[in-house]
């Protein structure tokens, strides 16, 4: 063999043969759908090693970005291992802020001259100058709404002018008037100029970055001659700032793989669209497009309620999702449990958590998940109480969140005041005391607009439901003991950071994985959040909706083994058990879990057994194929298609969507046993007497052969 086959040899060895392809694509642009789990990075990695090791590209020409330092560190690390010598040190892997703000040093005196310039790490100050120029409040929560309103428009390549009819087409939710939003954002702009001096947030640095490329006919040769391929990981996630500065890079040239999963897209707040991806081989009609599908992250278990989880997506997003298959052994099944209220949720997470412990699973590989910050009280005092470690990650422990101090800082007060009236502070009176005192720090009755106010209203309602809850069991609390309780909790709230449990957002989970995942807090308003349902004079946001799905569906596929799934249907204990489970869980709870409304007594009711291994059926789905989803399908594709064919006429006929005819799951069924009369036919679930009536005739001569719609076409069983 020779030395470059050999090579060539190496960068596959051990990768499935869907990553092999990937590895092994042409020149030229290459798309990579990869599922979560599915060995990415590993992936890339190797790719790049193909490119250098085929002699396509030296390693120094090579720029890989990634959308963490953490990501192009690993990178960096298994390019190291992947045996291309010194190569792997020159190939730059990095985030796009982190590549422009390289390039602009390097490029600044060619375009802008002798100006000086200095990177704003943190924008606060300059926003909260130009809020208070035009106006606005300049408290913490607005200055960072407005923030990120900023942050947003720039990211989405939006003017300030632009920003008003911006927000309303993409029913943003301004933390202020969008006029006056767009007014700060004009003032943000101007502040940051100071005499001789430019200040330049990071936006700043990708937008400077691509005009110099755009402009500078000189600077974009010398930037081109010296990279010749790109690789960007999560293209998912780019903006619209982004994919210029990309687009810039590249010039006429194709040499770009593009790693990514749209069903994974959970950061559109920021600016961040799956169209590129989407778009990609309408851009690049030529492209290689490869699907990474197998799991080797979750358990089978997992993988087949993730997939679930995403089957029922909607929209041009989920048309890419990707059909994951798990590669691991067996392990547990997923669980479902609904509970009274959240303390009662929280205490039996923690429980559950000291069981997995206690069984050997390392506290550092178990993580409990939630929608807001705001929800990691219940779950930070369960953990203190059970004396498990744990760490708050992509956020602060309740007790020292900003919100939550100043909150306390003015019950102190208030406690301190002499002209306080007997009993105002006592007993019932006391929630309403805490109330008043809070509202002046954004406690209302109604969730506010701004992702930011809206975090420290959830604070200050968590502090309103825990004198609640406090109350509940000492009836005769008064604001001192109220106060003593707190700094007790807080004090004992001092984890270490290292070998605990891990507390986290759904978003700021992405990326990461533990052997046990907990879901918490499953409730429709939570998730899908409210303000995505909307309200009585606002509709939902579908595109919100789903993303919520999408969220979910990250939050799953971040277990390997162990996955709970919880909600509790009142905040406080003993409260009005008024909320609901998500709608994201319909149909994905078992029928025979206690967590299902509608399991019955097995006394009462035989469950129905797989017709292939005898094994009591569990769920929807494999109920009405009449099998266990793992066991081999019988499938006639050909009745299946003419199944789907007639389906798709008949819908056409009715004008209706298609599921609402039949869904996939009873055609699936159908084509495995093809019933040949009416009463083989309603003894498959989900098709009962109406449908027997409307549309039994047509199923049964299509399972014959025939062709019932009278079209003049022959059937597709006659053309196989």
């Amino acid at each position: 063999m020779s030395a470059r086959a050999q090579d060539l040899s190496d960068t596959v060895e051990g990768l499935d043969p869907q990553q092999s392809a990937a590895v092994l694509a042409p020149r030229g642009p290459v798309c990579v759908l990869a599922g979560a789990g599915t060995g990415k990075t590993r992936t890339i990695t190797h790719r790049i090693a193909r490119l250098v090791a085929d002699g396509h590209v030296a390693a120094g020409q090579v720029l890989a970005v990634t959308f963490t330092a953490r990501a192009a560190g690993e990178m960096r690390s298994r390019l190291r291992g992947l045996g291309i010598g010194e190569g792997a040190n020159q190939v730059q892997a990095r985030t796009f802020h982190a590549a422009a703000l390289r390039q602009l040093r390097y490029f600044w005196p060619q375009v802008i001259g002798d100006t000086q310039w200095e990177l704003v790490d943190r924008k606060f100050a300059i926003v909260a100058q130009a809020a208070n120029r035009v106006g606005l409040p300049t408290n913490t929560e607005s200055v960072r709404d407005l923030a990120g309103e900023i942050e947003w428009s720039k990211a989405s390549l939006i003017a300030p002018e632009d920003y008003p009819a911006a927000a309303a087409r993409m029913r943003r939710e301004p933390p202020a008037d969008a006029g006056k939003v767009a007014d700060v954002y004009a003032a943000y702009e101007s502040v940051k100029v100071r005499g001789d001096t430019m200040l330049l947030d990071f936006d700043d640095l990708l937008l400077h970055t691509a005009g110099a490329l755009e402009e500078h006919v000189a600077v974009a040769q010398e930037f081109r001659d010296r990279y010749r391929c790109f690789v960007v990981d999560e293209y998912q996630d780019v903006t619209p700032l982004q994919q210029r500065v990309l687009d810039a890079w590249l010039g006429d040239r194709d040499d770009l793989t593009v790693v990514g999963d749209a069903n994974q897209t959970i950061y559109s707040f920021t600016g961040a669209s799956p169209r590129y991806l989407l778009d990609f081989s309408r851009r690049f009609p030529d492209a290689s497009v490869v699907r990474l599908e197998r799991d080797y992250r979750s358990t089978p278990e997992v993988v087949s309620l993730a997939n679930r989880v995403i089957g029922a997506a909607r929209g041009r997003i989920a048309g890419t999702r990707l059909q994951l298959i798990g590669q691991r052994p067996p392990g547990p099944e997923p669980t479902f449990v609904e509970f009274d209220d959240e303390p009662a949720e929280a205490a039996a997470v923690a429980r559950s958590v000291k069981k997995l412990i206690d069984s050997g699973v390392p506290a550092a590989e178990i993580a409990v998940l939630y929608r807001i910050n705001a929800q990691s009280e219940a779950h930070e005092q369960a953990l203190t109480e059970l004396g498990i470690p744990f760490q708050v990650r992509g956020g602060e422990g309740f007790f020292t969140r900003p919100e939550v101090r100043q909150a306390v800082g003015a019950l102190r007060q208030t406690a301190s005041r002499e002209d306080l009236p007997d009993g105002a502070d006592r007993g019932a009176a006391l929630v309403t005391l805490v109330r008043a005192v809070l509202v002046p720090l954004g406690l209302t009755d109604t969730e506010p607009a701004g992702a930011q106010a809206r975090e420290k209203w959830a604070s200050l309602t968590a502090l309103v439901a825990l004198t609640e809850d406090l109350l509940a069991d000492q009836p005769d609390l008064d604001l001192a003991g109220l106060l003593r309780d707190l700094a007790a909790r807080a004090e004992a709230r001092h984890p270490p950071t290292v070998q605990g449990v891990t507390l986290a957002s759904l978003h700021a989970a992405k990326g990461l994985e533990w052997d046990a995942v907990f879901l918490v807090g499953l409730t429709d308003g939570t998730l899908p959040i409210q303000h995505a349902l909307g309200d009585k004079s606002t509709p939902p946001d579908e595109a919100a909706v789903e993303e919520e799905r999408r969220l979910l569906y990250v939050g799953v596929t971040r277990a390997r083994e162990h996955l709970q799934l919880s909600w509790a249907l009142s905040r406080t204990a003993g409260g009005r058990r008024s909320r609901r489970r998500s709608r994201f869980l319909l149909d994905l709870v078992p029928e025979n879990s206690p967590a299902s409304r509608i399991a019955a007594p097995v006394a009462q009711k035989k469950r129905p057994r797989c017709r292939v291994c005898g094994k009591q059926l569990l769920g929807t789905a494999a109920t009405m194929l009449g099998r266990c989803e793992g066991c081999p399908s019988n499938l006639d594709a050909a009745v299946f298609d003419s199944l789907k064919a007639w389906r798709l006429e008949k819908a056409k006929e009715l004008k209706v969507p298609a599921y609402v005819v039949f869904s996939d799951t009873t055609l699936t069924a159908i084509a495995e046993q093809q019933p040949r009369d009416d009463r083989a036919l309603v003894a498959i679930p989900g098709i009962g007497a109406k449908k027997l009536e409307r549309f039994g005739a047509d199923v049964l001569a299509v399972v014959r052969g025939e062709n019932p719609l009278g079209t003049g076409q022959p059937s597709l069983i006659e053309d196989a």
